[in-house]
């Protein structure tokens, strides 16, 4: 009976497709148990030891570890100095190290392109007198002188105040394309040379053109949103009207013809980026508002770019 028993249990392991290695079986064991593979029993040890090793408090990075089977080899862990103990040179190359790399000395944020900023409003609301005040306080802002073939009024300087040509020479300008922007104005023209705003774009200048209504919506279709608009108004129309007095440089026709176009300027002003409210006596502030526009516009994330 012994010896039947034995042949049996020989018998089904061998035929078992499951044990590919000989195995030992105990032919008295209880029929519940199972008989265990020495390798599977290796591996599994093994397993046991990396889990455990994972899960512990103590686990400290191998950084000799062979690349191709743990990952990329790690920087060395390097010590960081406190700043309370230690210089600002020692900590600042702790940190390098420690991050395996070296902190960039080029600026986070380029400079800001160069604007063009374009101001215009109705006659007698001060444009000319804002200007020249901005020009004192921000030496890299350039005026663009217009060119006009107007007559030069009493005080005025060629160069500076305008470029005065005669009606024949502003015609040949136009028929060179050297004008960004022109207009016939009360019977005069007047234009933008393109040739001074390149100049002094190159220079890393911000550029300031003065215009009327016309002009500045015919800026807008070339320039787009390149550009930068800002409509100057009077406190009120009755303020505007007085201005217009005082200044004693037209005709009661003239006057009145001024008087007719302002009303029908301001309706312009939403077509603007920017109001800034000239009151009377108050040229400083309205100054301050005007710097404060170019400064917001040269913070921006994204910065206006014009291509004359």
């Amino acid at each position: 009976m012994l010896f039947r028993r034995i042949c049996f249990s020989l018998s089904k392991s061998y035929h078992n497709p499951l044990f590919l290695y000989p195995i030992s079986t105990n032919p008295f064991a209880n029929s519940q148990s199972y008989p265990i593979i020495p390798s599977n029993f290796e591996a599994l040890r093994l397993g046991f030891r990396r889990t455990a090793a994972l899960n512990s408090h103590t686990f400290v990075p191998d950084n000799t570890a062979d690349s191709t089977m743990d990952g990329p080899r790690r920087p060395p862990v390097v010590p960081i100095p406190s700043p309370d103990t230690s210089g600002r040179a020692e900590v600042f190359r702790a940190l390098e190290a420690s991050l395996g790399s070296t902190f960039s000395s080029q600026p986070i944020v380029p400079n800001p392109n160069p604007l063009i900023i374009v101001i215009s409003g109705p006659s007698g609301v001060g444009k000319d007198a804002v200007i020249k005040s901005l020009r004192e306080v921000r030496e890299d802002l350039h005026f663009v002188v217009t060119a006009t073939s107007r007559a030069k009024r009493p005080g005025e300087v060629d160069g500076k105040d305008y470029f005065f040509v005669g009606k024949e020479e502003f015609l040949s300008m136009i028929e060179k394309n050297e004008l960004l922007e022109y207009a016939l104005v009360y019977g005069d023209y007047k234009g933008i040379p393109k040739q001074q705003i390149r100049e002094f774009m190159a220079k890393g200048c911000d550029i300031v053109l003065r215009v009327d209504i016309q002009g500045a919506a015919t800026l807008r279709r070339i320039l787009r949103n390149s550009a930068v608009f800002v409509f100057i108004v009077a406190e009120s129309e009755e303020a505007l009207v007085k201005r217009l007095i005082d200044r004693k440089t037209e005709t009661i026709e003239a006057l009145l013809m001024r008087v007719s176009a302002a009303r029908e300027e301001l309706r312009h002003l939403k077509e603007f980026d920017y109001v800034v409210v000239n009151k009377e006596g108050e040229l400083e502030n309205s100054v301050q508002l005007v710097e404060a526009i170019i400064d917001a516009e040269k913070a921006k994330v994204h910065q206006r770019r014009a291509v004359i």
